[in-house]
């Protein structure tokens, strides 16, 4: 919006016999107004198109501009030493070194990471004329002209016109503190008038990728020491985590299958049983427009774990989870960021596994939320407000909560799954059934089959027959109050959805309580649990269960029901790597998705950011 602020002159003119009034500042010229342009329409372009209601940002018309949080030229770097430290300064550090954080343009590939304005030409400005462009707030953008990081202009740049840059420095962390919003000024001093231009940009939001698109990169850890390192540490049980060669054997097969990359991120010395890449962190992207679609970047959020570990003198010190240091030394790069959001002190250690990746899952979009939602769980206990304001807060995708207090590791991940289906909206949930893996040991013991071995075909010290489980009154009552959850868990979900219970695909898994917690964990491997490859392929943990015929009943009954969605099942060896640790495939892999389908965000109009459900 122009303004002026000095000069006013009103002049009367005769046009057609009457009298007409003209109000201008300095000259009737249209050329002598200050002109500062953004791509409000949103179309990659800076025409006349542009102009109107500049001065405002709604969800259907404002310009967007990416956080330019990535390392193009690869120029930061993690020293090795450091990977293990005790203490918060090193992620301080680590979170510090990005494309944003230096006054310069950091090659093409970053330049590309900027938002395009533009400064019209001034034809007539006299030799003193001066320009000034600003941002509030500033350390939310800088502005950068003819490629310098600069907000005065020449005379001679005003007469001529400029390209100008802006380059975000930050993501909405807060929406109370900071809604993502910039303003952008351009003030013009000439023989004693100034002028303004204003226009505003927002930041894109951090869109949570779904499980429905097509997984273009799985990431899964990989031991330091090789076979015959250590095991049985607490908290693990003995011979916890191990077995990774079977488990990298049939991931591997599972993704190339899919068409999907695998890559394997080599822990620390000190952390390496930290495997949970799933954990770890929960990509995102951000994504602003340009002609023909969109820039999108990456964006990891690392997840909000704040450990305590021994400094130098044995002194318990706040420390970040070290192993999300390791997001820094391998995927930190080109069109690849890190935020973190970290409390300065720990949390306790139930609530603290409410802060991990595992407990942060999307829901694809459907009527009334064209973005999707994110899901996570908390209740009774809670993971951490400023983590989860900095995954929540975007604006576009509301939040479900459910309650997964009553689960031992407490992650959204480990009840249901998004799948693909025939239904309006593409998709619906697969959800671990306790109470059809009993149904499925009840049918088995009346064919006969009372002697068959869960686990039996692995190392496990506990190697249960159908009948001693059907026989456990405990056991069963333990497995049925965990349906009772998840029956609560679904009753918010199919409300939230809009899905109907004959919609969802039911897996059979049973559930345990743990012993000195109280706590509810699966007991055979989390069916559910696993890492969607594409909308049609499936990586699920193998459930080892007992075998009827020669054929394990829980893979069949999951093989049957994941085939009426179109859905193929790839098998997973993961006992020992991960279930027994209290996790499965998809809380020991990540995946960097195909986005593409979601990137234009801004085409949806209307923010789905809605009241918890």
């Amino acid at each position: 919006m122009k303004r002026w602020t000095a000069g006013f002159v009103v002049a009367t003119l005769a046009l057609s016999g009457s009298p007409v009034m003209l109000a201008w500042g300095a000259s009737p010229h249209p050329e002598l107004q200050p002109g500062l342009t953004a791509d409000a329409n949103r179309d990659g372009r800076l025409t006349a198109a542009d102009e109107a209601a500049e001065e405002r940002w709604t969800d259907a018309r404002g310009a967007i501009f990416l956080p330019n949080l990535d390392d193009d030229q690869r120029r930061c770097r993690v020293d090795p030493a450091d990977l293990d430290r005790a203490g918060a300064e090193v992620d301080r550090l680590l979170a510090a070194c990005n494309d944003a954080a230096d006054d310069r343009i950091n090659g093409p590939r970053d330049a590309l990471d900027l938002a395009p304005l533009e400064v019209h030409a001034h034809r007539d400005v006299s030799r003193q004329a001066a320009g000034r462009l600003s941002v509030v707030p500033a350390d939310k953008a800088r502005i950068f002209v003819d490629g310098q990081a600069v907000e005065t202009l020449t005379a001679a740049q005003l007469r001529r016109g400029v390209r100008v840059r802006l380059e975000g420095r930050d993501v909405v962390r807060d929406p109370a503190k900071w809604d993502g919003q910039v303003s952008v000024t351009l003030t013009v001093a000439d023989r004693g008038r100034t002028t303004t231009d204003v226009v505003k940009l927002r930041v894109a939001p951090l869109m949570l990728q779904n499980e429905l698109q097509r997984a273009e990169t799985v990431l899964a850890a990989r031991p330091n020491k090789g076979p015959g390192w250590p095991t049985g540490e607490p908290p693990y049980p003995k011979g916890v985590p191990g077995e990774w060669e079977p488990f990298a054997k049939t991931l591997g097969r599972a993704t190339r299958s899919a068409g999907a990359r695998l890559k394997f991120v080599q822990g620390t010395a000190r952390g390496w049983k930290d495997m949970w890449v799933q954990d770890t962190f929960e990509p995102a992207t951000a994504s602003m427009p340009v002609v023909g679609g969109s820039r999108t970047m990456r964006i990891l959020i690392r997840s909000g774990n704040v450990w305590e570990f021994p400094d130098r003198d044995g002194t318990p010190v706040a420390t970040p989870r070290p192993a999300g240091r390791l997001l820094y030394r391998d995927l930190r790069g080109p069109d690849i960021g890190i935020v973190q959001e970290l409390s300065a002190v720990p949390s306790d250690g139930l609530n603290d596994l409410l802060n991990m990746g595992g407990n942060i899952e999307s829901l694809p979009p459907y009527a009334g939320y064209p973005h999707g939602r994110v899901v996570y769980g908390a209740e009774s206990r809670r993971p951490d407000a400023g983590f989860i304001k900095l995954v929540t807060g975007q604006g576009y995708q509301a939040p479900v909560v459910i309650d997964t207090s009553w689960l031992m590791v407490g992650h959204a991940d480990e009840t249901t799954h998004v799948v693909r289906a025939g239904n309006a909206r593409g998709w619906t949930l697969a959800v671990a059934d306790p109470r059809l893996a009993v149904d499925l040991l009840r049918e088995a013991q009346r064919t006969g089959a009372g002697q068959a071995r869960l686990f039996a075909d692995t190392n496990s010290q506990q190697k249960p027959t159908i009948d001693q489980v059907l026989a456990d009154s405990k056991g069963l009552a333990d497995n049925e109050a965990a349906a009772g959850h998840i029956d609560e868990q679904l009753r918010i979900l199919l409300a939230a959805t809009g899905l109907t219970a004959d919609e969802l695909v039911r897996l059979p898994v049973l559930f345990e309580r743990v012993p000195g917690y109280g706590l509810l964990r699966a007991r055979t491997p989390g069916l559910v649990n696993g890492l969607s490859l594409t909308a049609r392929d499936f990586a699920a943990p193998d459930p080892h269960g007992p075998k009827v015929g020669g054929r394990d009943v829980f893979r069949q009954a999951t093989e049957r029901a994941m085939r009426r969605n179109g859905v193929r099942v790839h098998w997973v060896e993961d006992f020992f790597w991960a279930h027994l640790g209290g996790g499965e495939v998809h809380c020991a892999t990540n995946a960097l998705r195909d986005t593409r389908s979601t990137d234009t965000w801004w085409r949806s109009a209307g923010s789905s950011q809605a009241p918890q459900a």
